[in-house]
Parts: C-alpha cells; sequence; structure tokens
C-alpha cells in the first residue's frame, strides 16, 4: 500500500523513476490531497489544483513566460538555448504578441475550413493503407503522419524530403525535460542545426520558385521577415526568429496532435464500452476528443517564473520564484471534474487545461482538435474491431505524455 502523504512528501520532478513515467496520476492525486503547493529540493514549487494552475496562466503580469534565465543552467549557450529562447511558447509581451500576430492567419476559422478537406484525404489515405495490411503501428503509421504531412505541407516541405522532421522535433522537445542527459542535449543541438540549415535551404528555393499553395505559411512569414519586404521595421521577424518560430510550428503542431490521437485510441481500447458508444454514435467525437485530452493530457506540464512577490494557493513566494504548473493533475482534479478518473466521452462542460489559457493558449488548438476528430473519428468509424497486436512503448517522459510504438490488428465493417 503506497502512503500518499509520503509520496507527496517526496515528490521531486528532477529524481523520478520510471512508474511515474508509465502512470503519474497516483502521484498527483497524492500531492493535491496533501501538499497542493509542494515546494521541491531545488526550491521551485509543483502546483497540482485545477484553481491554483489556471489563475497562473491567467496572470501574465505576475507570472513570465521568458526563459532566458531558466535554460542556460541545463542547455548552456548554442542552438537548444536559442531555439528554446526565441520560439513564441518561453517569451511574453511584446515578442509573444507580435509574433503571434503574425502566425494568427495560419489559424482563422476560414484557414482551418480550408484546411479540413485535405485532413480527411490524408486520414482516408494512411487508412487504406492499414487496412491492406491487416494493422499497423498507431504512432509512426498514424498518429505522427497525420500532424507532420500537415507541418509539412504548412512549411511547404517537399513530399521527399519530410523524413527528418519527426526525429527533429522529438530530439528538440526532449531537450526540456526535467533531467537533461548528456545524450540528449548532444541530440538536441545536432537538429536544431540540421532544421536551421534546411530551413535556410528551403526559403532560398522558396524565393526562386514560389509556392501557390494557399495552405503554405512559409513564405507569408518569410515576407513578414527581415528576408523579405516586410511589414514594418518594428514588426518583423528576424532571420534567426523566423527560423526558430518554423521550427516551433512543427514542434507545436506534431507533438501534441501525435499524443493526442495516441492517448485517444489507447483510451478507447483500455475503455471497449465508451468505443463501442463512440462507433454507435459518431457524432460523440467533439465531447470524447476533449476527454481524451483531459483525462491523457499530450502536455503535462507548464511552467512560469515569478515577477513579484506571490502567494498562489496561500502560499507565499518572493519574486523569482519558480513554478511547474501539474496540467495533468489539474485536468484531475475533482474539485473541477466530477468523476475525475473515469473516462466519460459525453463530459460537459469541460473546461481542461490541456492547451493552457490566457494570452499563451495553444495557437494551434483548433487545428489539434480537428486533426484529433477527423483521424479518430474516421478511425473508429471504419473498423469494426481495432485491438493491440503487441506490446507498446511509451515516450518515457514526464513533460509530453505519449507514445513512441503502438501496434495494433484492424478488422474493417462488412459491407
Amino acid at each position: 500500500m503506497i502512503d500518499a502523504r509520503a509520496l507527496a512528501a517526496g515528490f521531486d520532478l528532477k529524481r523520478l523513476d520510471p512508474t511515474f513515467l508509465d502512470d503519474p496520476f497516483p502521484t498527483y492525486r497524492a500531492l493535491r490531497e496533501h501538499d497542493p503547493v509542494h515546494r521541491m529540493p531545488d526550491g521551485s514549487y509543483f502546483l497540482s489544483r485545477y484553481d491554483d494552475c489556471a489563475a497562473v496562466y491567467r496572470d501574465p503580469e505576475t507570472w513570465s513566460s521568458d526563459k532566458t534565465v531558466d535554460f542556460r543552467p541545463t542547455l548552456g549557450d548554442g542552438p537548444l538555448y536559442e531555439h528554446h529562447t526565441t520560439s513564441l511558447v518561453f517569451n511574453d509581451p511584446p515578442y509573444h504578441s507580435r509574433v503571434r500576430k503574425l502566425l494568427a492567419p495560419a489559424f482563422t476559422p476560414r484557414a482551418l475550413m480550408a484546411l479540413q478537406p485535405r485532413i480527411e484525404a490524408l486520414v482516408d489515405r494512411l487508412l487504406d493503407r492499414a487496412a491492406a495490411r491487416g494493422g499497423m503501428d498507431l504512432i509512426e503509421d498514424f498518429a505522427a503522419a497525420v500532424p507532420i504531412q500537415l507541418v509539412g505541407d504548412m512549411l511547404g516541405v517537399p513530399e521527399g524530403e519530410r523524413g527528418p522532421l519527426r526525429g527533429w522535433s522529438l530530439a528538440i522537445l526532449g531537450a526540456l525535460e526535467p533531467v537533461l542527459t548528456a545524450e540528449q542535449h548532444e541530440r538536441g543541438v545536432r537538429a536544431v542545426e540540421e532544421f536551421k540549415a534546411y530551413l535556410r535551404d528551403l526559403i532560398a528555393r522558396r524565393g526562386r520558385q514560389p509556392s501557390h499553395d494557399e495552405g503554405e505559411i512559409l513564405s507569408k512569414l518569410t515576407a513578414a521577415s527581415a528576408l523579405g519586404p516586410g511589414v514594418g521595421h518594428d514588426e518583423q521577424l528576424s532571420e534567426v526568429e523566423l527560423l526558430h518560430n518554423c521550427i516551433f510550428i512543427l514542434n507545436a503542431g506534431h507533438e501534441t496532435t501525435t499524443n493526442l490521437i495516441g492517448n485517444g485510441v489507447d483510451l478507447l481500447l483500455r475503455h471497449p464500452d465508451a468505443l463501442r458508444e463512440l462507433q454507435t454514435d459518431p457524432a460523440l467525437i467533439a465531447t470524447a476528443v476533449e476527454e481524451f485530452l483531459r483525462l491523457e493530457s499530450s502536455n503535462q506540464l507548464g511552467n512560469r517564473r515569478a515577477t513579484r512577490d506571490t502567494a498562489p494557493g496561500g502560499v507565499s513566494m518572493p519574486a523569482g520564484t519558480y513554478v511547474h504548473i501539474g496540467i495533468g493533475a489539474a485536468n484531475r482534479d475533482p474539485a473541477q471534474f466530477p468523476e475525475p478518473d473515469r473516462l466519460d466521452i459525453r463530459r460537459q462542460p469541460n473546461r481542461h487545461l490541456a492547451f493552457g489559457t490566457g494570452i499563451h493558449a495553444c495557437a494551434g488548438m483548433w487545428l489539434a482538435r480537428m486533426e484529433g476528430q477527423v483521424a479518430i473519428g474516421r478511425l473508429v468509424r471504419r473498423f469494426a474491431a481495432i485491438e493491440r497486436d503487441g506490446p507498446f512503448e511509451r515516450g518515457g517522459r514526464a513533460r509530453f505524455r505519449g507514445f513512441l510504438r503502438y501496434p495494433v490488428r484492424l478488422r474493417e465493417r462488412l459491407t
């Protein structure tokens, strides 16, 4: 029998064992119940209650997203540090506001409506291939393939050049784990350098041969940068900003959606009644996807640093205090979600924090939702039977929750 109070008291993000990476939710429950504003050995705090996490997200004046100080001890100087301190997500206004404004046209309702037929056609092609084989690896052949192809289209990456994209993304995001090995650091540095070199070449080619694809945003971002005619000096992206925010688009678009699809299908296979319910009533896919995002949040952790003295959850903290936002813990808080550990694909309301909230709410959240609804919805409608076909492999990360490998057998419906 696990002593929940001791589990909470001893929790340290820098000393996690494999059981936590497989299933962090008993630990999150212990923290919520016994130490919801938990001070760790390095002086940072872990927040596990929904209200405390949401309050931090909604107060950017008190809680800074800038990571120029926080990332230096682990990333040092160099490509990884340059990337993670330049991308949209780890910055405050006015830089954050300027870059988000430039990215916004890619994620308007009109832009998303134009993308939906493309996503549907892509999903159908992937399912045709899986049907012909009688199965697939849910992650490599489907969950990751959907966003990689879509982001490849958005960045104008030719079909035959998309092979390295997923590996680059995993290596760069792997550097955000609470503990970073020398091998992970080296892999991340190499991925940033290779991706930047590739983007420079792609931008040069795009300058010689402009794209006529309305969904392609690389040309638009280039035009709004120091490499293009510009949008006014104060609003221009520098070359470094352009390159790193293109990398950010891949990383954000790939990781969230891959994990959403993989985690969502896994939940359905572990809850066959919910799978049958969704197959019987496909209109439930929208609320089902929200429940997948809540119960197995793709992104489990966020971070902020206090700009002034404050007291989240009633605990006094001086300016400069670093906090970890426990997204996965908050999304199972019974004070916000009745029966929080139960999968309820009809759950409403469902104000989960999987995409954050406030000024840093994920810019691509509606695109990720659409991809998840199309991919999972079409998969469960097409196949009468979806079953695991051997052992799966989890990603083994604390910040991003998902799978690396998940083989499935598939049997089509009789027509």
